[in-house]
């Protein structure tokens, strides 16, 4: 690996404003129950408003 981008990458043993975690070694479950919104506006911090229609499709069929 060449050296000359070392200086670029920050140090990761220095960063104490983020979390750095490793993946999980076993495979996740994602269940949608009764209990989760019928809409995908409703309490999603993703969701804007104001943004075109594009990106609202991209959107729902994210969390579809």
């Amino acid at each position: 690996m060449e050296k000359k981008n070392s200086k670029q990458l920050p140090d990761f043993d220095a960063l104490n404003d983020r979390v750095i975690a490793e993946a999980s070694p076993s495979p996740t479950l994602v269940i949608k129950t009764n209990l989760d919104a019928k809409s995908m506006v409703e309490e999603n911090p993703y969701y804007d408003p104001k943004a075109t229609k594009a990106e609202k499709e991209k959107l729902e069929q994210f969390f579809d």
